[in-house]
């Protein structure tokens, strides 16, 4: 397995299961960083899944991973960011295929619905799947295009474009 460099955060729900996550990527010898939080102190999801999915938009990090109660809160706001493909996985074939057919570079997880076997199986999963490429790069790609063409097209609304 390549070395990444991985982000990894939570909200308050989540901070256990991140602490057992960045103790598993250490020993598999990957690079984290910790996006918080430290305790289990309410906070808005939304901040830390920015902080994590612009490191990756960035370049700054391969990877990152993001843990709320669901998964989903941590989805929706790490994919505003340009270049991220993230999703909630819930199970082996979620985290193999969100890699090798969506190379997706941000995992959400669920820390109220997975026990933690299934976490720390999962996580090594999807650090251990390529991506396929083939007919699933093409599709990737697509999306990036999405992506550059609606903030082109938002661009020109704020400046009084075109509609």
């Amino acid at each position: 397995m390549p070395e990444l460099r991985i982000a990894v955060g939570s909200d308050h729900r989540g901070v256990g299961v991140k602490e057992r996550i960045i103790e598993q990527l250490r020993k598999l010898g990957q690079q984290v960083i910790d996006a918080g939080p430290s305790s289990q102190d309410s906070i808005d999801y939304p901040d830390v899944a920015a902080d994590v999915a612009r490191r990756v938009s960035n370049g700054e990090m391969d990877r990152g991973i993001l843990i709320c109660g669901t998964g989903i809160g941590m989805c929706i706001a790490a994919n505003k960011f340009p270049g991220v493909r993230a999703a909630p996985c819930h199970d082996d074939l979620t985290a193999e295929l969100s890699r090798r057919h969506n190379d997706l570079n941000v995992l959400c997880l669920s820390a109220d619905m997975l026990g933690e076997r299934l976490i720390d199986r999962m996580v090594e999963i999807w650090l251990n799947t390529e991506f396929e490429g083939g007919r699933h790069a093409r599709r990737v790609e697509k999306i990036g295009a999405l992506e550059v063409q609606n903030a082109a097209a938002l661009v020109n609304d704020q400046k009084g474009g075109c509609s």
